[in-house]
């Protein structure tokens, strides 16, 4: 998701939810405790330079159990920290706790907030002699003529 998606779904929300990959709520006290920029610049696995930029929130759980981050104390937050991305209208990554600090998407399902699974791929697969992936073909949907193979026929 885009900030600008992300600005959108805030204003139209009375209140803040989030679930977590495996479909479940984060406690309604969490906090975001950085908005910020996230540039990487690296050399992929076949030689060429990349840069790479997100806007990072950090979700992370206190023990005030009373506090509800509401949708616009979230954009102005957002308003506040928006000089650092100079304009760009820049995908989102969360940062939340699991077992160490997890990495993930971020989609909205038409009323809250959902994190997604962020997978790692082979930017240079055409330097690194990856096989490209087979169409998976469902054997049901093969048509076969067998007319012409009889079991007596000997061709089985």
């Amino acid at each position: 998701m885009r900030l600008s998606e992300f600005k959108e779904h805030l204003n139209e929300l009375s209140s803040m939810n989030i679930k977590d990959i495996h479909g479940i709520s984060i406690p309604s006290h969490f906090h975001i405790t950085e908005c910020g920029l996230i540039t990487k610049n690296f050399l992929d696995c076949g030689g060429k330079e990349r840069t790479e930029k997100h806007v990072n929130f950090q979700v992370w759980l206190a023990d005030d159990m009373e506090h509800r981050l509401e949708p616009q104390k979230l954009l102005r937050i957002i308003s506040a920290s928006e000089n650092l991305f100079k304009n760009e209208d820049l995908n989102i990554e969360m940062e939340f706790q699991a077992e160490t600090i997890g990495k993930f998407g971020l989609d909205f399902n038409g009323f809250e907030f959902v994190l997604t699974a962020k997978q790692t791929n082979c930017l240079a697969d055409d330097h690194c002699g990856i096989p490209q992936t087979k169409p998976r073909i469902n054997m049901a949907d093969l048509s076969i003529n067998i007319s012409h193979c009889d079991p007596k026929s000997g061709c089985c």
